[in-house]
């Protein structure tokens, strides 16, 4: 019996050390993603219905925080069916995408239906009438307009790999102007409050934004 306290206290040491070990080699503060892939999002988490790009994004149906989660940079864009100034935009975006689908994720979501401005067919239809390929779905969240504080349409994040928002646009962008914010978002450029970061809808033509 007098051996025993001293063979409880070796081996509770040793657990300790054991811990200690893997405590170590664990690298320190956790990961923002979980272990299904998702990240930690500035803008609020959606639910996602695929219309196309189904293999890009993982299935039929996906979450933002899960495509966040594949490990490229995320172009958001909010457009409707029945919003001229998106129809417009729809061809600038899918000429960026031919050219830079392997260094960001372009993902349009469709809100015509919550905004009576368009069905979840006209939407599709509209893709396949302008030619864009690039993923594309639409979302029941009926507050995704407060969320993500839409003005009018079209709208676009740019979302970091970490899930931190680095740029939002409301209006109509041009491929070279979309360009431009590409580089900044891929190249890590300064993080900089929402504010700054939106265009104004009165500083936008008429014909940009609804």
């Amino acid at each position: 019996m007098k051996d025993s306290l001293p063979k409880r206290t070796l081996i509770a040491a040793a657990a300790m050390a054991a811990l200690l070990a893997v405590a170590a080699c664990s690298g320190g503060e956790p990961s923002a993603t979980d272990a299904s892939g998702s990240v930690a999002l500035e803008v609020p988490d959606i639910q996602i219905s695929a219309y196309q790009g189904q293999d890009v994004l993982g299935g039929e149906t996906t979450t933002l925080s899960a495509v966040v989660g594949q490990g490229k940079p995320v172009v958001l864009n909010f457009w409707a069916a029945l919003c001229p100034p998106c129809r417009a935009e729809l061809p600038e975006f899918q000429r960026v995408y031919d050219e830079r689908s392997d260094e960001v994720t372009i993902l349009g979501i469709d809100i015509g239906p919550q905004q009576f401005l368009g069905t979840n067919e006209e939407g599709q239809a509209l893709l396949n009438e302008v030619g864009v390929t690039f993923p594309a779905g639409t979302t029941d969240d009926e507050a995704v307009v407060r969320g993500f504080e839409i003005l009018g349409m079209p709208t676009t994040f740019f979302i970091a790999t970490d899930g931190s928002v680095m740029r939002k646009w409301s209006g109509v962008l041009t491929e070279e102007k979309l360009n431009e914010l590409v580089d900044e978002l891929v190249g890590g450029g300064p993080v900089a409050g929402l504010a700054s970061q939106e265009a104004s809808a009165s500083d936008l033509p008429d014909d940009d934004f609804i």
